[in-house]
């Protein structure tokens, strides 16, 4: 997740009259994106102004999650177990799928409109005409709501990069860093040692860390040595071996977790997500056994992450928007081959690989049903086409997602699947048609 991938759901007109404030959520979030000439401005200045201006210095552990993919995944597992472990946990990630409240959670159910609503209050009074932006205010009001609860403990997904991302001006107890990969070329930088300088920004001196990339880039490491950061590595410091039943075992230093349910997560990449969150909660003082560990990797639940929807034809949602999330969703698209067609639904923004994308993909898609995104930064057919040049697949153009959706599914039969991703906006448009995030159904209040 990101925060560069920023959904519009909840957005209407803005209410503003002189000096009076927004009042409902849907006002707020049209108000903020209005507030500053960018929506993105990466820097800690004017954001650092405004949280000393709150008083935002929180006494809770901080678990903060930077990587290119699978933050959204490592903060669930995080964020299960804790819950299995009894500690109020308040989670931040973003972007959101479906409504924006699904990026503050305290204890397992989203914030309210009206907790969400008097935190951005709070801020906009505070802040003394600093400008900020939209990511900004919402970081600082998942802060204030989390000290305010008050929580045990805290995690906090970094939205882009890590060094300039809002984010990154709290301290954490650990720092997780999921993997490196190309992404957001724009603001980070054109290669893997560039990013991974840029996401080692979270490495504190003397502050554990741990990263599960199984090739992590120089600058990285550099960054941890010239910190004195303790940095456990993935296939150095913690390990996972797969059992033949599907349970597994942890490795770590001076410690060895055994007979571990398969995350309820798909895709083979999720025991590095997995391990890297348990082994991340042993170098914190926060006590979490082997048996509350199980409990949490048995019990995620996360949408859009190879989501399975429906069946008969069934319904894939994956939230893949970069060329090595591709690569992932193909693969596991391959582990479980369908009797039929697979027909994929496909929205992309524009500034993301959309040639690295559909290459990845191409392999495993037999009819390619593509969707013009009418957002800020959403890519249309005209900029789209281009990377569909060549695929082995049929190609057809709609206008919405939901219109490329109702497509796919009604070419559909039985032996068939319909598979949609390229963003967060994409998935999350179909999992509004059919009612939202299960999970947040089954948790709200």
């Amino acid at each position: 997740m990101d925060s560069s991938d920023i959904g519009i759901a909840q957005r209407g007109p803005m209410r503003r009259e002189g000096n009076s404030l927004p009042m409902t959520l849907a006002d707020w979030l049209a108000y903020l994106d209005r507030i500053h000439p960018r929506s993105m401005d990466l820097g800690l200045e004017r954001v650092g102004r405004v949280r000393d201006l709150l008083g935002l210095f929180p006494a809770f552990p901080i678990l903060m999650v930077a990587g290119t993919n699978g933050k959204g995944s490592t903060c669930a597992y995080l964020r299960a177990t804790l819950k299995a472990a009894g500690y109020r946990v308040g989670t931040y990630t973003s972007p959101h799928l479906v409504r924006y409240n699904e990026r503050v959670v305290v204890d397992g159910i989203p914030v309210s409109d009206a907790q969400l609503c008097a935190a951005f209050a709070r801020i906009e009074t505070a802040r003394q005409g600093i400008s900020l932006t939209p990511f900004e205010f919402g970081t600082l009001a998942a802060v204030d709501i989390f000290q305010r609860t008050p929580v045990d403990v805290a995690v906090l997904e970094v939205g882009l990069g890590g060094r300039l991302d809002a984010v990154n001006l709290f301290e954490p107890t650990v720092s997780l860093l999921t993997g490196i990969a190309l992404d957001h070329e724009t603001w980070l930088g054109s290669t893997r040692e560039a990013i991974g300088a840029e996401k080692a920004g979270i490495f504190r001196a003397g502050v554990p860390a741990l990263c599960a990339d199984p090739d992590p880039p120089l600058s990285l490491l550099a960054r941890a040595a010239e910190l004195e950061t303790p940095l456990w590595l993935w296939g150095r410091d913690f390990t996972v071996e797969r059992q033949a039943q599907g349970t597994w075992t942890l490795n770590m230093p001076h410690q060895t977790w055994s007979d571990l349910p398969a995350p309820s997560l798909s895709g083979d990449f999720q025991y590095r997500n997995a391990a890297l969150a348990l082994a991340a909660l042993q170098r914190t003082a926060v006590r979490v056994t082997p048996e509350q560990g199980r409990r949490g990797i048995a019990d995620v639940v996360l949408s859009g992450r190879f989501q399975t929807l429906r069946f008969s034809p069934q319904v894939i949602l994956d939230v893949a928007h970069n060329p090595q999330a591709a690569q992932e969703l193909a693969h596991n698209l391959g582990e479980v081959p369908c009797a039929g067609r697979t027909r994929l639904v496909l929205g992309m923004l524009r500034d993301k690989d959309r040639v690295g994308v559909v290459r990845a993909l191409d392999t495993q898609v037999d009819d390619w049903y593509l969707a013009d995104l009418h957002e800020e930064r959403g890519a249309c057919r005209e900029e789209m086409e281009p990377a569909l040049r060549g695929v082995r697949g049929t190609v057809q153009w709609h206008p919405s997602p939901e219109q490329a959706y109702g497509a796919a599914c009604a070419a559909a039969v039985a032996e068939d699947r319909v598979v949609v991703c390229g963003s967060f906006v994409t998935v999350g448009k179909i999992l509004a048609l059919h009612g939202g995030l299960p999970e947040m159904r089954q948790n709200s209040p």
